[in-house]
């Protein structure tokens, strides 16, 4: 079974778990990692997730995943906040950052760069407008590996 079917039957176990508890389910990964699979449910909320968050929804999305048990081989199981530097996916996520300063890293280079940082100005299906040292740049989404929130310190 790929991985990406495992976080798409994930997500439609666990969701309505999440949602009961008060929180967003932000993302799933699936992915091994040396001998061992891994099962990464990354939850937020307003005001952010704490310790007692994660442990509600592991316990009920352990259990929930070991009565239905749609994985068919041994795995851990970790739910964390998305972190102050979350990957941005989904729609729902452009909107919700819309403004915020992002680091984009791309596939391939734009005029001689792989990673940006600059302001989400809007997106389409097909494209990021950010705005990088008061320049607007349009991304095509299909060029972008990853964008994440940026984090100064």
């Amino acid at each position: 079974m790929s991985g990406q079917r495992v976080e798409k039957i994930a997500e439609r176990l666990v969701e309505p778990i999440i949602d009961s508890l008060q929180c967003e389910l932000v993302d799933i990964e699936y992915k091994k990692e040396g001998s061992q699979w891994y099962l990464r449910i990354y939850i937020d909320k307003t005001g952010g997730v704490t310790i007692d968050d994660c442990q509600a929804v592991s316990e009920q999305v352990s259990k929930l995943l070991d009565e239905k048990d749609p994985i068919p081989h041994s795995y851990i199981l970790e739910v964390s906040s998305p972190g102050l530097d979350r990957v941005l996916k989904k729609d729902s996520d452009f909107k919700r950052f819309k403004g915020s300063l992002i680091d984009v890293s791309l596939y391939k280079s734009i005029e001689g760069r792989k990673k940006y940082r600059g302001v989400l100005i809007d997106f389409t299906d097909e494209f990021l407008t950010v705005e990088v040292k008061e320049k607007t740049i349009d991304f095509k989404r299909s060029d972008i590996a990853m964008v994440r929130l940026a984090v100064e310190f």
